[in-house]
């Protein structure tokens, strides 16, 4: 009986140390996920790891930019009292251009069809230019200590508002589709109006595989050739006389 007990143990010993084994083996046989699904409320920790570089960019491409801009006046406020190892920081943000027809956003119609409502896009480019004069002005106060130099700029796009891009110092790219049939109440009527804080965010880092590394080129690329095609908006263009 003894001798069948050790036999027994033993046995027991040689299969878990396969199992082991075998979990090991797929373990490393199952590749780490090169992207990461995000929620754009998670925005901050993004932009805090971006402003512990030296030279800080950031570019956006979407609707507002409100989540954005909200977690942007924070981080560029503390430069006031900390810059750590910050020196330059540049914001690129690419709105659409409101002054223009648009199907998104616009009021819902009674059949559900979109129909553009220019009182509601004066609403939401009311809302960039805020965003864009408190930035703008933060930025320019940054600069004027002398510490650290700090831009902040907004062009537009036509179009709606369908992507919506963050990309952070050239290395971590977050994108996703806003819902466009998305909606809201607004003066008693109802509007399409498409909600950023609720839109998940695909993540290309460059510490990724190869073909991510490729994907983050390719979206940078893709930023800058629509900034440098877009238009100043608007509320920047000279008041004509």
């Amino acid at each position: 009986m003894e001798d069948k007990a050790f036999l027994g143990g033993a046995l027991l010993s040689l299969v878990g140390y396969v199992l082991y084994d075998a979990v090991k083996d797929l373990a490393r046989s199952v590749s780490v996920p090169t992207r990461a699904l995000v929620n754009s409320r998670q925005l901050g920790s993004y932009v805090s790891e971006a402003f512990r570089s030296r030279k800080v960019e950031i570019s956006f491409l979407g609707y507002t930019g409100e989540t954005l801009y909200n977690e942007l006046y924070h981080r560029l406020e503390g430069l006031l009292d900390d810059p750590g190892l910050t020196r330059r920081v540049s914001v690129r943000m690419l709105v659409p251009d409101f002054a223009q027809p648009m199907t998104v956003p616009s009021r819902v119609g009674g059949s559900g069809e979109p129909v553009d409502d220019p009182d509601f896009r004066k609403r939401q480019e009311r809302m960039c230019s805020d965003y864009d004069d408190v930035l703008s002005g933060l930025a320019a106060q940054i600069t004027g200590n002398g510490r650290v130099t700090v831009v902040c700029e907004y062009r537009s796009y036509p179009g709606i508002p369908r992507d919506k891009i963050c990309i952070f110092n050239r290395r971590q790219v977050l994108h996703g589709l806003y819902n466009v049939a998305t909606r809201m109440r607004w003066q008693e009527q109802e509007f399409y109006d498409p909600k950023g804080y609720s839109t998940d965010l695909n993540v290309w880092s460059r510490e990724g595989s190869a073909s991510v590394e490729e994907a983050v080129t390719m979206w940078t690329k893709h930023f800058d050739d629509l900034w440098n095609l877009a238009a100043v908006p608007s509320w920047r263009r000279p008041a004509a006389i």
